[in-house]
């Protein structure tokens, strides 16, 4: 059983329970006898083992010697736009995360990561940026981002912003001054080619209406390139001038005091500035071509030496590149880039519709193999830019939603790895699934609708697709009560508010011991007390079984077991453990049993 103030102890309710009603003579006795009594009680029944100290120095491999904080902090991502709105404007701001700053702290997490509130025209949500050193207005001010550092660090949780600096937004004053002549300063701040010399070799855009990254620019007669939106021009890194404005606006925002940077698609930064032709269907594996570019190292281990050196700051890419040398080479610590990046091969599963749990064993057990004796990575199931966590690994329907969502939640966090963790999920938010386009607000959605349409496939057929994986699915309002607009805001939210919000909201499920929410914040404190959950040694069980997901954790002696019940029915996992003697930490029905049969989307956390 879990005890809140005094720790893991299997078998101390019951034992207390046993004197009270079995023993009635014992009213009669002094109240120090009594205590006595049930210590010893306590003592004689099986126990968990102590769980190791925080603070305990590591015995064991490489990477136990080399402790960071990063490495043991859980990451709690808010998407401000959505989170809490505190002036009845329909958009979430920073007064309004101020606001639930204690709810935030009462999570039990240690850094909060704060999607892009700089200034900008809001052509893909905050990711193309005008102006890197301001705020946008309708997020709040400086000011105001200043009191949110300063409440966050009150509390202990550091703050980590995103960095958006492969493409900035077209209204920029650099890409302002870039267009205006082919003899202006800042024209090689993004890349250019000259309409005289022909269409320039094709380039694959993730947001464009035509997918074609290359973008005609009348005023000076060229094309400028963008892999986002024709909003977002790319920056030019092989320009030594623009990597200089980078590192000095790092250097802003690290003297404020902020503790990290999670660099938006940086893997793509680097790039072959002649522009070879690519072979026909390479956009089919674009990363292959993209990511990783000539000179991405050489990058990165300036800006280490220039920027991140000098801070106590954490640093993560999106994106791992192609191979495991690749995603090795960002984070070995030798090499002085980045503490770590984060891939996307797990996440992407649940894009698919018929992904197995053999897959995902597999992509999660080969990167933890991976990475077991140097280097670090992190964990996750959802971001921003993904549909909810619960409606593409679990199930969302009421009956089943809450516990595969714990579920979801035991599998983030007691894997190896630092766990980044979506805000709403704690509650088991669910895709809001739209049925018309005009419903969504994410612009490269509507260029993406167009284009197939535009290519024949039905819009019913768009739309089915949407439903289930576009990720406004991941950006509606966070669920506080039942109240109108889920106490989101007093105005009309920028998007609409899930209508499941009366029974999905934090203030129903304060009230509720078993509740999602308060099994997360169970989980966060368990992880901070198992050292084990953070640097135990990754071990696959049971690997052929199609409905079970089970590993052990091992750390200075100590070894944990977990079993994860992916399916909606009863299950068998096969371990040739004798779970008699094994203590439940933690699992996600009430009464949790340390047993071999699994009820539907149960999970458990074993001491053995």
């Amino acid at each position: 059983m879990y005890n809140h103030e005094h720790g893991l102890l299997c078998g101390a309710k019951l034992a207390e329970s046993n004197h009270q009603y079995r023993y009635p003579i014992m009213k009669d006795i002094g109240w120090a006898l009594i205590l006595r009594i049930v210590f010893v009680g306590i003592m004689l029944l099986p126990a968990c083992k102590p769980v190791e100290q925080v603070g305990a120095p590591p015995k064991t491999d490489h990477i136990q010697q080399n402790r960071k904080w990063w490495k043991e902090a859980v990451v709690y991502q808010i998407y401000p736009r959505s989170f809490k709105d505190s002036n009845g404007d329909g958009v979430g701001d920073l007064k309004g995360i101020v606001s639930k700053l204690d709810y935030i702290k009462s999570l039990g997490v240690d850094v909060v990561w704060l999607n892009p509130v700089y200034q900008s025209p809001n052509d893909d949500n905050g990711y193309d940026i005008s102006d890197y050193r301001s705020i946008q207005p309708e997020f709040g001010t400086m000011a105001d981002f200043d009191e949110l550092l300063a409440g966050l660090h009150q509390r202990g949780i550091k703050l980590v912003m995103d960095l958006v600096v492969n493409h900035s937004s077209d209204e920029h004053e650099w890409f302002k001054q870039s267009r205006s002549s082919r003899e202006n300063p800042y024209r090689d701040y993004y890349h250019w080619w000259p309409a005289e010399k022909g269409k320039p070799p094709y380039r694959y855009s993730l947001f464009d209406v035509n997918r074609d990254a290359w973008m005609y620019d009348e005023a000076t007669n060229a094309y400028y390139l963008h892999y986002f939106s024709r909003k977002q021009p790319d920056l030019k890194w092989e320009n030594p001038k623009v990597r200089q404005e980078v590192y000095d606006i790092m250097h802003f925002w690290a003297k404020k005091g902020i503790d990290g940077f999670r660099m938006d698609a940086f893997q793509f930064v680097s790039k072959d500035t002649t522009y070879p032709p690519f072979p026909d269907g390479y956009e089919q594996n674009f990363l292959q071509y993209y990511a990783m570019g000539p000179r991405l190292h050489e990058y990165l281990q300036e800006m280490n030496r220039e920027v991140l050196s000098k801070y106590e700051v954490m640093s993560v890419a999106e994106g791992a590149g192609n191979t495991m040398e690749d995603a090795h080479n960002l984070v070995d610590e030798e090499r002085k880039e980045l503490n770590m990046a984060y891939a996307f091969e797990g996440v992407d599963l649940g894009s698919k519709p018929n992904w197995t749990l053999a897959q995902f064993k597999e992509v999660f057990s080969r990167w933890d193999a991976h990475f077991a004796e140097k280097g670090w990575i992190s964990i996750f199931l959802s971001n921003h830019d993904q549909a909810r966590m619960v409606s593409r690994f679990g199930n969302d329907t009421p009956e089943f939603r809450s516990l595969s969502s714990m579920m979801l939640s035991t599998f983030i966090l007691t894997m190896r790895g630092t766990p980044y963790y979506y805000y709403g999920d704690e509650l088991g938010m669910t895709n809001i699934r739209f049925n018309r386009i005009e419903d969504y607000r994410d612009k490269p959605t509507f260029n993406e609708f167009t284009y197939l349409k535009n290519k024949g496939i039905p819009e019913s057929q768009i739309l089915a697709q949407f439903a289930r994986y576009n990720r406004d699915n991941g950006r509606t309002p966070h669920q506080w009560n039942a109240s109108l607009h889920a106490g989101f805001t007093s105005g009309t939210p920028w998007i609409r508010i899930n209508p499941n919000y009366n029974e999905i909201n934090v203030e129903a499920q304060e009230k509720d011991p078993h509740s999602p929410l308060n099994y997360f914040r169970k989980l966060n404190q368990l992880r901070k007390k198992e050292q084990t959950l953070v640097y135990g040694r990754y071990t696959l069980l049971d690997a052929d079984n199609p409905d079970v997901y089970a590993y052990s954790r091992e750390w200075n002696g100590r070894k944990l077991l977990i079993l994860l019940n992916f399916k909606p029915q009863k299950t068998t996992v096969n371990l040739g453990i004798n779970l008699k003697k094994a203590c439940v930490l933690l699992g996600n029905y009430p009464d949790p049993k340390a047993k071999s049969v699994l009820r539907p989307y149960e999970a458990l956390v074993l001491a053995l």
